[in-house]
C-alpha cells in the first residue's frame, strides 16, 4: 500500500492534513489552515520539497541552544480524527 495525505478539519475548523504511510502509521502533519486550498497547497509544497530536502541530525545540545525549546508540540496534533 502507498503512502497517502488525508485532509480533514480539526476541532477548531481548521483544515489540517497528514501523512500516512503505506502501514497506516502517521509520519508527518501539517499546520492548520484558515482554508480547504491552502491545505491543498501544503500538501503539494510538502510533495515538492520533501525529496530534496536536507536531513539534519538533532543532539540534545542543538535543541537546547534553539529559541523556543522546551516548548510544546504544535497545537491540534492531538485532535485530529483517527
Amino acid at each position: 500500500m502507498t503512502a497517502t495525505f488525508e485532509l480533514y478539519r480539526d476541532k477548531t475548523g481548521e483544515y489540517r492534513f497528514r501523512l500516512k504511510a503505506g502501514n497506516g502509521q502517521i509520519i508527518a502533519t501539517g499546520q492548520g489552515y484558515a482554508s480547504r486550498s491552502g491545505a491543498l497547497q501544503g500538501i503539494e509544497s510538502v510533495k515538492k520539497n520533501a525529496a530534496s530536502a536536507d536531513v539534519v541530525e538533532i543532539t540534545v545540545a542543538t535543541v537546547a541552544s534553539r529559541p523556543g525549546a522546551g516548548s510544546s508540540p504544535d497545537p491540534g496534533e492531538d485532535d485530529a480524527p483517527q
